[in-house]
């Protein structure tokens, strides 16, 4: 069952709003496999935090997460990282493995209520603003947010699949699935958060891995954002 995020949004952004408080800025990246979205978030995050500092501007230090995301929402959850990993994986449970948790574990959280605390979570690191989220369906979750950015790297398929056959030591053959695999399992988890029957969570920019490097995507980010006042 899929979360009805253009509700859950439009409550959240009545308790923002009640809280007189707006939401951002926030930078949201999404990749397909062997795209180096963590690189470009690191350097995007210290450019952007040399530039405040070199204009005067005083705010907070910019950060990228993303696994962090998932220890967080473990805590929240009262539970271990690894027992809510499977969700993170798009993996199901068996039936057989459901009920047995369900009756052996006091602290038995179900599929939807782990997914709405990973939603829940990766809203307000968003509303704390300053920071850069990487993959967890950040865009899905913080489309509305107006003080944003959403963006895309992706790559041809070849060039993919050679850069992870290279980084795992696998052959081409294992890297195709792999890469395959692991673009499958990451629109699957976007796809739970995106609400229903909609196209909301188109992304802004879109970016070539293959052609452009970390540093030109980057800059022209930080062009974007000036662009866009986020900061």
């Amino acid at each position: 069952m899929k979360i009805d995020l253009l509700k859950y949004m439009s409550d959240r952004l009545q308790e923002e709003q009640g809280k007189n408080h707006e939401a951002g800025p926030v930078i949201t990246i999404s990749r397909l496999s062997a795209c180096p979205a963590k690189s470009v978030a690191k350097l995007l995050a210290e450019e952007i935090t040399r530039k405040n500092i070199a204009n005067g501007i005083k705010t907070p230090e910019w950060r990228h997460v993303t696994k962090e995301i998932m220890s967080e929402s473990a805590r929240e959850l009262e539970m271990a990282p690894k027992q809510i990993k499977y969700i993170f994986d798009c993996e199901e449970k068996s039936v057989i493995d459901g009920i047995l948790s369900a009756s052996t574990n006091k602290y038995y959280k179900s599929d939807q209520k782990i997914r709405n605390t990973i939603a829940k979570v990766i809203r307000n690191i968003a509303c704390e603003g300053n920071v850069i989220i990487v993959g967890r369906a950040g865009v899905s979750i913080t489309r509305d947010i107006a003080r944003s950015l959403h963006i895309n790297l992706e790559a041809p398929l070849e060039w993919r699949v050679l850069r992870n056959a290279e980084r795992h030591a696998l052959t081409h053959a294992e890297a195709e699935k792999m890469t395959l695999d692991v673009d499958k399992k990451r629109k699957l988890f976007r796809d739970y958060f995106e609400g229903k029957n909609t196209d909301y969570t188109w992304f802004d920019i879109t970016f070539n891995c293959m052609t452009m490097s970390i540093e030109e995507i980057v800059k022209i980010i930080i062009k974007a954002i000036e662009v866009r006042k986020l900061i």
